[in-house]
């Protein structure tokens, strides 16, 4: 898929009070701030126009944009995050896709973070995990349906998104925790594994041709190579440390 935008938001001076469960430290804010700024530099780098929202204040996970909605060319389904404390991150979302796409919304009782839900072309693959339910998979399944896309779930037992370990690196190729590897949904496309000691790797972002990995991970980094793309090399080590990755920090579209 070829991208042209990219929502992204600049986080907040109370980012280390967002949700967390990697006990890696707290964030230097600062240095978030840097890493923020060579994220959005790297989007344009690709081709992407790239709006930046303003810092929510009160909602220290709110710079994890991608998580607050689905984005494909034909609607934008702003999502009901599984959260409770990132629920009212959706309304500025929507009001910010609402210039650029038909919006509709996932309601509760289904939960959905964009972070379980990768697109392949026409097929979206769906993880159900402690943020997007059953009900809430059924929703944005159906809505994608009415524009011709199928969809499959699969349940996420480790890491706290399907994003967190599984991404694509080409149109038919996945980049892949082993946790993935054998899954039935999975069984038509060519597969890269990720090691386990670098299992963050796998929340690598594809954009435009160019690959967008995190710094440290040389194992992945020499298979990744292989498909000759252009690799971009950022370090998102404070973004770590609240759960978050590459996809998390924006949306494409």
């Amino acid at each position: 898929m070829f991208f042209t935008h990219a929502l992204t938001r600049r986080p907040g001076r109370d980012l280390a009070a967002g949700l967390t469960t990697a006990n890696l430290g707290v964030p230097d804010y600062p240095a978030a701030l840097a890493q923020f700024d060579a994220y959005v530099d790297a989007l344009t780098g690709c081709g992407l126009t790239v709006t930046v929202l303003d810092a929510l204040e009160g909602h220290p996970d709110a710079h994890f944009v991608e998580d607050t909605a689905v984005v494909t060319p034909e609607v934008a389904v702003v999502t009901n995050p599984g959260a409770a404390a990132r629920k009212a991150e959706v309304e500025t979302i929507e009001t910010a896709l609402a210039s650029f796409r038909e919006t509709v919304r996932i309601k509760s009782p289904g939960t959905v973070d964009g972070g379980d839900v990768l697109m392949m072309g026409k097929h979206v693959l769906i993880g159900l995990s402690d943020r997007t339910n059953a009900e809430g998979a059924l929703q944005l399944g159906n809505v994608l349906a009415d524009f011709g896309y199928t969809w499959a779930t699969l349940p996420v037992a480790a890491g706290l998104h399907f994003k967190s370990s599984v991404n694509a690196v080409a149109d038919d190729t996945l980049l892949t925790t082993e946790t993935f590897a054998d899954h039935p949904a999975l069984a038509g496309y060519h597969k890269i594994l990720v090691v386990p000691e670098e299992a963050y790797a796998g929340n690598t972002l594809l954009i435009n041709g160019h690959l967008i990995m995190p710094i440290g991970f040389p194992d992945t980094r020499k298979k990744l190579q292989a498909l000759g793309k252009p690799i971009i090399m950022l370090d998102t080590c404070e973004f770590r440390k609240m759960d978050g990755g590459l996809t998390c920090l924006s949306l494409r579209f």
